[in-house]
């Protein structure tokens, strides 16, 4: 289908101009139709064909919108995307999609009761080294896999003042960091049986949690998600270890720092550029080592993949119940910290 999907976007800060414009604009399937920001000079720069509009309101009265994206701060995220489904509009939630599992699942049953989508913005599982792992377990290079790790770190000792650091705002690396690792984990393994996490906030003036260590249990597997603002030297990106071999990959993917240095979509270079990873595994009786290659981002899947679902009813990748388990596990992993236990896995309904 040729015709492009319009797209509202509400919000023009750092998500909205730097991970959602750029991929909308240059993915071939869709375009900013309009902007809701209260920074309209910068919108009208960037993207003059677009209509700038106030608010909320603005966008749902243009009829031509299909969908609206939130990339707002956290707080807001659940007012703006039931108002917006209530509207008839489908919507995509920059993460987290709300501050709880119990609002993730409300919007769900609005979108269920009103045949909208609700689509979380999962954008890592269009990491080039996450589809290259997604590859190597589906292939089962590394046979039965018993231990996988996934780290976001990072080294940020000083404390910025903006919202992201506030706590009462859904701010801090649990909300910011944990969706993409817990909604890579699932998408890999499952909904776990267990949930057992560490949560601090270690700097100084920090408001909000920039450590984060959970553990998923999954029988004979253990998924350890990592994510830290005080790490100058950087574990592995992924270690994962099985049966019959072992990957470790280094560094983040690459399309974040390309999008902040203005690469697009579909330019020369963009989504390239990964680090390779290293893989040991048996053959024969043999240990091998050997360099695996990176596949290349794709942030733009997620947007094609939208106007697929939208325009042809195709499944989207990422599930509105996926959204909800996410927060599921957000939610047991700050209980957990707090109560020093490992809770069950149990969806919210």
């Amino acid at each position: 289908m040729s015709t492009s999907l319009n797209i509202g976007l509400m919000g023009y800060g750092f998500a909205g101009a730097t991970f959602h414009a750029p991929v909308i604009e240059h993915c071939g399937r869709a375009k900013v139709a309009a902007i809701a920001t209260g920074q309209p000079d910068r919108a009208r720069a960037d993207y003059p064909h677009a209509k700038r509009v106030a608010d909320l309101d603005g966008l749902l009265a243009l009829p031509e919108i299909d969908c609206i994206v939130i990339a707002t701060p956290n707080d807001t995220h659940f007012d703006l995307a039931r108002r917006t489904l209530e509207a008839g509009k489908h919507v995509v939630v920059d993460k987290p999609v709300t501050l709880s599992a119990a609002d993730a699942r409300t919007l769900m049953n609005i979108a269920l009761a009103r045949s909208r989508h609700f689509v979380p913005f999962h954008n890592r599982r269009w990491d080039g080294d996450f589809m290259t792992v997604r590859d190597l377990l589906a292939n089962q290079t590394l046979g039965r896999i018993t231990q996988y790790e996934s780290h976001f770190d990072r080294f940020r000792p000083v404390v910025r003042p903006r919202w992201r650091e506030e706590a009462a705002r859904g701010g801090g690396l649990l909300f910011d960091l944990g969706p993409h690792l817990i909604d890579q984990a699932l998408a890999l393994f499952g909904v776990p049986q267990t949930v057992s996490a560490t949560v601090r906030t270690h700097r100084d003036q920090a408001g909000a949690p920039d450590y984060v260590h959970i553990q998923l249990g999954y029988g004979e597997s253990e998924v350890v998600l990592h994510a830290s603002a005080l790490t100058a030297l950087v574990a592995p990106r992924f270690a994962i270890h099985g049966t019959s071999g072992s990957y470790v990959k280094h560094g983040l993917d690459t399309q974040e720092d390309q999008l902040k240095a203005g690469l697009r979509p579909g330019e020369a270079g963009f989504g390239g550029g990964n680090a390779a990873g290293l893989l040991r595994v048996l053959e024969g009786e043999q240990e091998v080592e050997k360099s695996l290659p990176t596949r290349d981002g794709d942030y733009a899947g997620f947007y094609i993949a939208l106007a697929d679902t939208i325009q042809t009813g195709v499944k989207f990748p990422v599930s509105a119940q996926d959204a909800v388990d996410v927060m599921t596990i957000v939610e047991l992993a700050a209980r957990s910290s707090d109560e020093g236990l490992r809770l069950p896995f149990e969806r919210v309904r």
